[in-house]
């Protein structure tokens, strides 16, 4: 048996996704978890194969998590499961540590064939999304331009943000500069945008 630990925010996401799971004779749901936070604890419990994470949790992120696992439970394989098909999030995936990457709009079989691949040490990535982001490459932002716009996002002056990072007030304005440029954005508040949009926050 495989063992699955399922962590999706939505309720009826979750019970829907467990369901399907629990249809497969080889497949057995040991935990459903509704935040990042509590992830840790209960892939500690239960002891699964196979964690298949959200992205977006309350707490902690799936990639967050997907890290943490990684380096507590190595032998936990992760396959991210979410709405946003974004090369930015597929390529912050793998480099947590994920071992494969599902949008939820995908046929059942295809999730249950990943579960799989990813139990027997393969990737999976959905064909799609792989397609996209080898066509759009890479995240142009560095690591403190990205932290910068990610602070952004909250609101505040550049004052706000420079405190926030440790940073003096114009090397924060010089980092959303460039970065508003990379991301042809025309202001701070278009750039966060077009870098979330993009899974690069």
């Amino acid at each position: 048996m495989i063992r699955v630990l399922l962590a999706d925010d939505q309720a009826l996401v979750r019970g829907a996704l467990a369901a399907v799971l629990r249809l497969e004779p080889d497949l057995d749901v040991v935990a459903e978890i509704g935040t990042g936070t509590e992830v840790l604890a209960a892939a500690e419990r239960t002891a699964p194969d196979i964690a298949l994470l959200d992205v977006q949790m309350p707490g902690r992120d799936g990639l967050t998590v997907a890290a943490d696992l990684r380096r507590a439970l190595p032998g936990c394989r992760t396959l991210i499961c979410t709405t946003f098909s974004r090369p930015g999030y597929l390529a912050r995936a793998m480099a947590a540590g994920a071992s494969g990457y599902v949008v939820k709009d995908s046929p059942p079989e295809q999730l249950v064939d990943a579960i799989r691949r990813v139990h027997a040490g393969l990737r999976f990535v959905d064909p799609g999304l792989a397609a996209e982001a080898l066509a759009g490459g890479a995240s142009p932002l560095t690591g403190r331009e990205a932290d910068v716009l990610r602070t952004a996002a909250e609101g505040g002056t550049v004052s706000d943000i420079a405190r926030a990072l440790s940073l003096s007030p114009g090397t924060v304005r010089n980092h959303l500069s460039s970065a508003i440029g990379k991301t042809q954005a025309r202001t701070r508040a278009e750039a966060v945008r077009l870098a979330e949009g993009n899974g690069w926050l």
